[in-house]
């Protein structure tokens, strides 16, 4: 009988697992969908929001400097 218990919770233990698994994976997509991350494109427009024209060399800066800060 004890061993009927502890399958029986393993077997939920397991449901929940997929479930948690599944419902986050959810959840992340719908946030990168809602925020994407930033890219060359994005920092030149709000450079331009600013009143200023980067030259590529600033905006590969600011592009490296957000991937080491990610990191």
């Amino acid at each position: 009988m004890v061993w009927l218990y502890l399958l029986i919770g393993f077997v939920f233990f397991l449901i929940g697992l997929l479930v948690g698994f599944f419902l986050t994976r959810m959840i992340i997509i719908r946030e990168l969908k809602k925020n994407p991350p930033i890219n060359a494109n994005m920092i030149r427009a709000m450079y331009k929001q600013m009143g200023r024209k980067p030259s590529e060399t600033q905006i590969q800066a600011v592009v490296s400097a957000m991937m080491r800060h990610k990191q």
